[in-house]
């Protein structure tokens, strides 16, 4: 690898779903890396076993695969230079590092139970000052063996100052500087210690991460000094706001596992569009990018400070604009794996003028349970009164203008809608178009709320369409 390179990485711990903020993380680093000719690595930090969730691993990867987000190293690719993207695989290495800190005086056992720094707490705590580690080094620690969680020892109490490719300069005074653990008594490191000698190793060049670890920084800081590693640049991304943008997006606000959307029917390129434009403002009006246009588009100079606000109904329409530029044959089976149960044909004739108006699978399952589209594939009722138009004085109005449009149908091609508009729009523009419409409307849906007749003709086809005019005219006899 070349570490000159711009090295990006997502690194999730396998403790559950693959939330929206965790996989917009993972999309500006890998739009960076790729824009840069750069590497993007999948690393999964598995250090803490008692949370882990059993097939969350396979569940990152098959996120990230929906979306489009591939890796060049991951669980699954490991690399020839630096090894597994696993942290569990990992020990050996932090072992080594944690050995450094040893040899330099800057890392010691911890030789305190839990009921010991209980009462330093509350010692600290009763004279109202902060409770810190580095109050309570020991004077002479013991050789670690490993019984015991190695800590770091902060070499220098110091002020840091430091740059962040976002927020500019950012600062932290001493109170955010202390002794903390490096390795744990299972043998695993903790996040502190084991991101910052994965870092290194792999050569990552950009840190994107939530404001949420500003506060942490400077002890990364002081170990990156301790260790003797230049600082990677730091990246630190906006959070992603509820719909009312005045706080964090949570369950509550419809914060769901990324795969649910797929099972709801949205597209990746929307899903990438719409979570690209949570915090990144690439200036201008235009809001949907192609993936190439994305690429090319995406800047860090670009992300935002503030919070962006997480705006589903912005997502449905963004995935409504995807839908429709889909060829017509993958419309149709858009359409159709949300209506598996229902006949191929007719709903191939209908969904376009399904997807005129929903946003996504989930709308047209409730849309067809709440029976909208059961015109088209079973028989209808309605009274006859239904057929009467506005301006009609009876529903009889409507008998010898059915009859005329089911002459004009009978050598109608009926291959389109349009083409079936064409067959009675003069007939229509001559008595009135309501007066034509309406009645043809009823007779073919049954609802004063339908699809308009020449598409109601088209998806009921020729024959279908012709019984159904022909009943409507015998009740009206």
């Amino acid at each position: 690898m070349d570490h000159n390179s711009v090295v990006t990485r997502y690194a999730p711990s396998p403790t559950g779903f693959q939330h929206i903020g965790g996989i917009r993380t993972a999309l500006f680093a890998y739009l960076w890396a790729t824009k840069n000719n750069g590497t993007f690595i999948l690393r999964i930090e598995d250090t803490d076993k008692s949370r882990e969730v059993a097939g969350a691993i396979k569940h990152t990867i098959d996120a990230l695969s929906w979306l489009g987000i591939s890796y060049d190293f991951g669980p699954d690719k490991p690399s020839d230079t630096f090894g597994s993207c696993l942290q569990s695989d990992r020990l050996d290495l932090y072992r080594q590092y944690a050995q450094k800190l040893i040899d330099k005086g800057l890392a010691y056992p911890d030789p305190y139970s839990v009921e010991e720094l209980a009462a330093f707490r509350e010692q600290a705590q009763a004279e109202k000052r902060p409770f810190l580690y580095r109050d309570h080094r020991p004077e002479n620690p013991s050789a670690w063996d490993g019984t015991q969680p190695l800590r770091f020892k902060t070499p220098k109490i110091k002020r840091y100052t430091w740059q962040d490719a976002v927020r500019g300069e950012l600062t932290a005074g001493v109170e955010a500087l202390d002794d903390f653990i490096l390795i744990k008594t299972d043998g695993y490191p903790t996040y502190n210690f084991a991101h910052i000698v994965d870092d290194h190793d792999m050569g990552v060049t950009h840190v994107m991460r939530g404001e949420e670890f500003i506060s942490s920084t400077p002890k990364f800081l002081s170990l990156y000094d301790a260790l003797q590693i230049p600082y990677p640049v730091f990246v630190t991304l906006p959070p992603i706001m509820g719909p009312d943008g005045k706080k964090k997006l949570s369950k509550r606000d419809g914060a769901k596992d990324l795969l649910e959307y797929k099972q709801e029917g949205f597209l990746p390129i929307a899903m990438r569009n719409f979570l690209a434009l949570i915090g990144w403002n690439p200036g201008g009006d235009q809001e949907l990018f192609d993936d190439q246009a994305l690429i090319q588009a995406f800047t860090l100079d670009h992300i935002q400070k503030s919070g962006g606000a997480f705006n589903e109904e912005k997502l449905k329409w963004m995935n409504k604009e995807y839908l429709a530029k889909l060829t017509n044959d993958e419309q149709i089976s858009y359409v159709q794996s949300a209506l598996p149960d229902r006949d191929k044909q007719i709903v191939a004739r209908l969904a376009h003028t399904i997807l005129e108006r929903l946003h996504n699978q989930t709308e047209i399952v409730a849309a067809d349970k709440a029976g909208e589209y059961n015109w088209a594939f079973s028989d209808i009722t309605y009274d006859t009164e239904l057929l009467k138009w506005k301006n009609d004085n009876s529903a009889q109005d409507a008998l010898p203008r059915l009859q005329k449009i089911l002459e004009l149908l009978t050598d109608a091609d009926f291959n389109s809608p349009e083409a079936i508009k064409s067959a009675l729009w003069a007939y229509a523009e001559e008595v009135g178009k309501g007066e034509v419409l309406w009645p043809l409307r009823v007779a073919l849906s049954g609802q004063e709320r339908s699809p308009d007749p020449f598409t109601c003709a088209y998806v009921l086809g020729q024959t279908e369409t012709q019984v159904r005019i022909t009943d409507a005219i015998e009740k009206l006899e």
